[in-house]
């Protein structure tokens, strides 16, 4: 699997976690990284689309509820919710992704985590959002306020490393508390 298809999924699964337990669920968010990813970048990116996606979550639920016409975000699928909202931030923040890769990308995670219309439902949202909202090299349309602002790489890197050490010191020490002390000869 792809990088960032990886990454993808392992946003919406937190972004649905936060959903439906709350901020406390926040302490619990490099833990789950490091444990669902061994690969570093991916974790970047994961991380990225969640802060973001979190960070921004007002101005992309108002947009959603623009779009999607007839329908309450309250009464949506919990996963449709959270792959649009991902996608969204997705779609304003990441310039070097095109938006018909975000797109097809958020179909599929529907699909393999969702019910089998989500693919299309999540489509037809997205589908709107791209061609009322983003130009056709992927911009925001002059004149709407962006949905999500990027974040910062150089800070996330930062932030994950940091947090990766912690873990990493974590595990050394429970392993070394688990084996006992050393024998001396």
């Amino acid at each position: 699997m792809r990088r960032r298809t990886r990454a993808r999924e392992l946003a919406v699964q937190f972004l649905y976690q936060l959903d439906l337990r709350g901020e406390e669920s926040l302490d619990s968010l490099q833990d789950f990284l490091v444990f669902e990813c061994k690969d570093n970048e991916t974790r970047i990116f994961a991380r990225q689309l969640i802060d973001g996606t979190r960070r921004e979550l007002a101005n992309i639920d108002a947009l959603l509820a623009t779009v999607a016409r007839n329908w309450d975000l309250k009464r949506m699928a919990a996963i449709d919710r959270n792959v649009l909202r991902m996608a969204i931030h997705e779609m304003f923040s990441c310039h070097d992704i095109p938006p018909k890769v975000t797109i097809n990308e958020a179909i599929e995670i529907g699909k393999k985590f969702s019910t089998i219309n989500s693919g299309a439902f999540i489509n037809g949202i997205l589908d709107r959002v791209h061609l009322d909202h983003l130009d056709a090299s992927g911009r925001v349309t002059p004149g709407l306020k962006a949905g999500a602002a990027a974040l910062e790489p150089t800070a996330i890197v930062e932030q994950v490393v940091v947090e990766q050490v912690v873990v990493e010191q974590a595990a050394e020490a429970d392993t070394q508390a688990e084996e006992g002390p050393a024998l001396s000869s």
